[in-house]
């Protein structure tokens, strides 16, 4: 199948290995969307009971200053969190052994420090996009009466979804150029 895509993208012009090399990332990807979507929604529901009113946890957070809505609010940002790590691990893996192995003139370690880097500054990008769009997400599914009991879940999938969009396209093309420079 690589070979296949990287003949065709050859006959476009197209640098056949780069070609091999885009395509084998973005099957790294999808197994990260994967490790990312199930341990996001595996761990959204423990993280709510978590910090569900009445919990000692809740009465911490809203003593901070937070209210009982941005304190619940929470668990979408802390599942979120767990599963990007989980996917940034799985996804060094695989990129490092399976996408770029010829990767080698840099060590395991500073190739992970850099692909770490990276990979915060998609968090960074990241959390805000799945906070600000999980509402109105939301509100929008609860617009279809067969969907509205499943409109909070559907939303923050939906807010998951662009976020994961965006903050691909980010990593791609930093890691290529600067945690993967060293292949041709």
């Amino acid at each position: 199948m690589v070979s296949i895509f990287a003949g065709m993208a050859g006959r476009f012009g197209v640098n056949e290995k780069e070609a091999e090399r885009f395509f084998k990332f973005a099957v790294v990807g999808v197994i990260g969307f994967i490790v990312d979507f199930g341990i996001f929604n595996l761990s959204l529901r423990p993280f709510e009971l978590l910090l569900d009113n009445g919990t000692g946890l809740h009465d911490f957070i809203v003593g901070l200053g937070l209210n009982d809505e941005q304190t619940i609010s929470l668990a979408r940002t802390f599942a979120s969190t767990l599963s990007f790590i989980a996917a940034i691990i799985s996804n060094f893996m695989w990129n490092r052994y399976w996408t770029y192995p010829d990767s080698r003139s840099r060590s395991v370690r500073r190739q992970l420090a850099q692909f770490t880097v990276v990979s915060v500054a998609g968090i960074i990008i990241r959390v805000p996009i799945i906070t600000y769009t999980h509402t109105p997400f939301t509100n929008m599914v609860a617009n279809f009466a067969a969907l509205e009991p499943y409109s909070v879940r559907i939303g923050d999938n939906l807010a998951l979804v662009l976020a994961v969009i965006v903050v691909m396209f980010w990593n791609f093309f930093v890691n290529r150029y600067w945690t993967y420079n060293d292949v041709e």
